[in-house]
């Protein structure tokens, strides 16, 4: 498939949607009656863009580096960003909390009766928990909020985040930003090259493993599938890659749809509680 033809060539008014998602932070978190933001910061594209909104509102930045066996490269371009931010905002600060030991020592106290490919899973959102973790600490002692980096193709196309890990934030800024968005928000927010140019990856397994490589598209190509299935369309429309493609998305938004709907309560009547005479 073409580019041209994955993605909507009209460009979005990245000043007018910048100040919209500033305002609506500094907002909400004053009618929470917050202090500001804490944020994890991977080295990634979605938290670059999240803390750089974050701290264009003003209001205390938090920066936490959490790395677990993290390659350096991500380490490196986040740090960079980190800086870069302070450098910028008065704001910001942060903190690194290494969980590599912790992570090391939950591997030691769990069984390992499974099949490697769920151990390496569980374990890959095992991490993205940790972060979780970590993170509501610092926004509990600080009075913080913790602010969501999923863009729209992860958090209601494919579902590619961890369910209460990643996806357990208080707000979400660009949630409603497909990637290619992200990206244009990342150029005109003056986030680094190097993060810009980077390969998207979770970082969750220890190795070189792209976003692409695990879900078997790249993030246009989703974009591309994910505006197909909302208009409806059957895979019956496409043949090639396309057919493949949205396939792909189609089989990833069922698996996956149990993250993006609210949690499922049984409802009991009141008639059903009385009791027999």
């Amino acid at each position: 498939m073409q580019l041209a033809n994955l993605i909507n060539t009209l460009r979005m008014n990245t000043e007018k949607v910048t100040n919209h998602i500033v305002n609506w932070l500094k907002n909400y978190a004053v009618k929470a009656n917050v202090k500001g933001f804490v944020i994890g910061i991977s080295g990634g594209i979605d938290s670059a863009v999240t803390s750089t909104l974050c701290a264009k509102t003003g209001l205390q930045t938090m920066c936490i580096e959490m790395p677990i066996h993290q390659a350096k490269s991500q380490v490196n371009r986040g740090k960079d960003h980190i800086q870069q931010l302070k450098t910028r905002f008065s704001n910001v600060n942060s903190e690194q909390v290494n969980l590599t030991s912790v992570f090391d020592e939950f591997k030691t106290v769990i069984p390992k009766n499974e099949s490697k490919d769920k151990i390496d899973l569980s374990l890959a959102n095992t991490r993205a928990r940790l972060r979780m973790t970590t993170l509501y600490y610092f926004a509990g002692i600080k009075g913080l909020l913790v602010a969501g980096t999923g863009n729209k193709v992860e958090d209601f196309g494919v579902g590619f985040y961890t369910k209460y890990g990643d996806g357990g934030v208080d707000l979400s800024p660009i949630a409603d930003l497909l990637k290619s968005e992200v990206y244009e928000l990342a150029k005109y927010l003056g986030v680094s090259n190097a993060i810009q140019f980077a390969k998207p990856t979770d970082g969750l397994f220890g190795d070189s493993r792209t976003d692409e490589d695990q879900l078997g598209a790249s993030y246009d190509e989703l974009e591309w599938a994910m505006k197909k299935y909302d208009d409806k369309k059957s895979i019956d429309n496409f043949i090639g890659r396309e057919k493949e493609v949205f396939n792909i998305y189609t089989k990833l938004h069922r698996v996956n749809l149990h993250k993006m709907i609210a949690i499922p309560v049984c409802e009991i009547s009141e008639e059903l509680k009385k009791q027999e005479n």
